[in-house]
């Protein structure tokens, strides 16, 4: 069997350009002779739909979208994601959905079993479970059809397992000689190669071929990374498409040949990779095309600038530098420089005189009270105040550029820094900044030595710097990775060696600032564990 692996990137309740992306692949399938052209996890309606399942007309255009689809499937088998009326009157109203056709006819509906409820995902909220799990012939073969999760749950492979029933095992059960698993399975470094191994150990355990299809592009928080591929029935890798891009990769079973164990890269390159693709997908799905960034002349505005220029061109980015009276002049050079080596536009304006005129109308407020804390977010909030007129003057989006560290423990500041419609490095460690941009300067300077070398400060005070507020990043890394990521408690992280007065006073800041993030501009996901929906804690507790 001759299988096509579609990976397409989708735009959620695109319906119609993403039916027409769908039927441009099947012509390409055909062309190539496949036999069977397969399609990403709701690959109609794009993922997730979230409640747009609610909408009855959502549901309704879904269905017809399907049957247009239909009508180009002469000579060729089509296995398509899209949302399932269930007819029943208990229950969810829809099902997440494959449908096998071919010659103008549905063969076949298969709905998804297992419906994950954890991190990002949310579909027991709108989705109904299968009622059954069927085995379909095609050409000769028994297709065993999971919807991403549903190959999830092999007890072999998982030391502890979130599901009673493992839906791939009763599909073996029932005569399946080749799975076939479509997914929408989001980025974090190093997924790919999870996937891969676990697929593996399903091939090598029953002795069958295994085919998977990724769902690739940005759809607001998530990154999908696509890296689809085909698994002979010793679990060797026939086939794998690119990471990060849309492709039709053709396999014929019984005909290619092993090659090598699968895509990989540095850390740095996927963790790069993954955020061009998602400001791309972000800023192009929302309707922009130009950015505008705060340079600062720093590490994290200048990682944001350079990942932007590989997404958007840097004839569509704005660097704007912002010096006060605290601004020292390799700063205001460094943020310079780096535009000059982007090759995007720059634009400096100084926020001394608005800062003097906002003191001197509010000093009657803060009169005999000492400058603190109060007068460096002013400085911030005129930043992003400025930054704000821009982006509505110029129709341009502010890509906001602080990192995951900061975000963790409130080292921000709401309505200045925070500013933006999207947070591009929110998940992105301080320290993986750090290796990011030196990773970008491995053939030529592009970031500004001194800015990578330099003490990070936020510069709003005389000779500040981070660390006269935190603990070094390499040290705040580690307990955050810890705590958020690996869901460690206190005395566990006191346990791993680290002082437990810092551990004590880096875990209330980050309990302490969830109102922040609850505030912050969306963020592009690159962790297991991110700010955001797939971490929900409450604001007004007593938990600490």
């Amino acid at each position: 069997m001759k299988i096509a692996l579609a990976q397409i990137n989708t735009r959620v309740g695109d319906l119609k350009n993403n039916s027409i992306r769908i039927i441009d692949f099947i012509h390409r399938a055909r062309k190539a002779q496949a036999d069977l052209a397969v399609f990403p996890e709701l690959s109609i309606c794009g993922y997730p739909p979230e409640d747009l399942v609610e909408k009855k007309i959502f549901v309704q255009r879904n269905a017809e979208t399907l049957d247009e689809i239909l009508k180009h499937t002469d000579g060729i088998g089509v296995l398509c994601g899209f949302v399932s009326p269930n007819e029943n009157p208990e229950g969810h109203r829809v099902f997440n959905a494959a449908a096998l056709m071919e010659n103008g006819k549905i063969i076949g509906i298969q709905h998804k079993s297992l419906l994950p409820n954890y991190d990002v995902f949310d579909e027991m909220r709108h989705f109904e479970p299968a009622k059954e799990k069927k085995v379909f012939p095609f050409r000769g073969m028994n297709l065993g059809i999971g919807i991403c999760e549903d190959s999830w749950n092999d007890k072999d492979f998982w030391k502890q397992r979130l599901y009673h029933s493992d839906p791939i095992e009763e599909l073996i059960n029932q005569g399946a000689n080749i799975l076939i698993n479509v997914s929408a399975s989001p980025f974090h470094v190093n997924k790919s190669n999870l996937r891969l191994n676990m697929f593996k150990s399903i091939s090598q355990k029953y002795h069958i071929p295994c085919a998977f299809v990724n769902l690739v592009g940005g759809n607001d928080s998530l990154i999908f990374d696509g890296c689809s591929f085909v698994l002979d029935a010793e679990g060797q890798l026939l086939a794998q498409a690119q990471s990060f891009a849309e492709e039709l990769t053709v396999v014929d079973i019984e005909a290619n040949r092993v090659i090598s164990n699968g895509w990989t890269a540095p850390d740095e390159q996927q963790i790069y990779e993954a955020l061009a693709l998602g400001i791309r997908d972000y800023m192009s799905k929302c309707g922009f095309k130009k950015a505008i960034i705060g340079l600062s002349g720093g590490i994290d505005s200048a990682l944001v600038a350079a990942i932007s220029v590989e997404a958007l061109g840097k004839e569509n980015i704005i660097g704007v530098s912002m010096p006060s009276r605290y601004s020292s002049e390799h700063s205001k050079d460094d943020a310079k420089r780096l535009a000059t080596n982007l090759g995007i536009e720059y634009r400096s304006i100084p926020i001394e005189s608005m800062f003097n005129a906002f003191l001197e109308s509010i000093h009657p407020q803060f009169e005999n009270l000492p400058e603190d804390i109060t007068e460096e977010n002013i400085q911030a909030r005129l930043r992003g105040n400025i930054l704000m007129a821009l982006s509505n003057k110029l129709n341009a989006m502010v890509l906001s550029t602080g990192n995951k560290s900061e975000l963790a423990v409130g080292y921000c500041t709401i309505y200045g820094d925070m500013c933006g419609g999207l947070a591009v490095i929110s998940d992105v460690p301080k320290t993986m900044v750090y290796r990011i941009a030196r990773w970008i300067n491995r053939e030529k300077e592009i970031i500004p030595r001194n800015t990578i070398i330099k003490p990070p400060s936020a510069e709003l005070k005389p000779n500040q710097t981070d660390q006269d507020t935190l603990p070094p990043y390499d040290l705040l890394d580690g307990i955050l990775e810890a705590y958020i990521e690996n869901m460690r408690e206190e005395e566990e992280i006191i346990q791993l060696g680290y002082d437990e007065k810092i551990v004590k006073q880096v875990l209330k800041l980050v309990d302490h600032n969830e109102y922040k993030r609850r505030q912050a501009a969306p963020g592009l996901r690159v962790t297991t564990k991110a700010f955001g929906f797939g971490r929900r804690l409450p604001i007004a507790q007593g938990w600490r």
